[in-house]
């Protein structure tokens, strides 16, 4: 075999390199959309059910309409956001919108409920009890799929940075993706302090 076999030999497996990391970087992005998909079906599970609340709350809080608008428009701009992402679940741009359109239902909806414990006959709805129990088990479908989404996130972007295959990653355009952070604040995710 002489040197422009060998050089044949290099290059062909140079080749196949690539396109194991570039087909290994492909399958990982594409774990990203699905794990997206599932956090967007909470999402939409969610969203369906703030109309619901609202409309229930709305006969006891005639003068809460201010929130209960404010709800309504933060839930539209939410769904777009989600909309948006899932179109583009990898890019940075789209996970900080939704993220934040749903920090700001989410403190919306914290402030719904604080108004709600003001009125103990809304309290005590059978239909408030049930779509607020709805809700919290949303939220923890959600908190799940979000995890499951940023292990996804994580694992492409080990792979898309680390050496050698970032020089693939670099060469063909596979940009690091974004995490979804958690939509509460700081203040709710401290843990809970007990003193006796």
């Amino acid at each position: 075999m002489g040197a422009g076999g060998l050089i044949l030999i290099v290059v062909l497996g140079l080749v196949a390199w690539g396109v194991v990391v570039y087909n290994g970087l492909v399958r990982r992005r594409n774990e990203i959309g699905n794990a997206f998909a599932q956090i967007d079906v909470q999402l939409k599970r969610r969203h369906d059910l703030i109309p619901n609340l609202v409309e229930t709350a709305r006969k006891y809080l005639q003068h809460e309409r201010e929130t209960l608008e404010a709800i309504t428009a933060a839930r539209s701009g939410a769904r777009a956001a989600a909309d948006k992402a899932a179109l583009r679940p990898a890019d940075a741009a789209a996970m900080g919108a939704l993220a934040a359109a749903e920090g700001t239902l989410q403190g919306l909806m914290g402030r719904l409920m604080a108004v709600v414990e003001s009125y103990p006959e809304l309290k005590g709805d059978e239909r408030m009890h049930e779509l607020t129990e709805e809700l919290a088990h949303t939220e923890n479908r959600i908190a799940f799929s979000r995890q499951a989404f940023n292990d996804a996130v994580l694992d492409y972007n080990n792979a898309a940075q680390q050496a050698p295959a970032n020089v693939v990653a670099g060469l063909l355009g596979f940009k690091a993706a974004a995490m979804l952070e958690s939509t509460r604040s700081p203040a709710e995710r401290e843990p809970v302090r007990v003193q006796f």
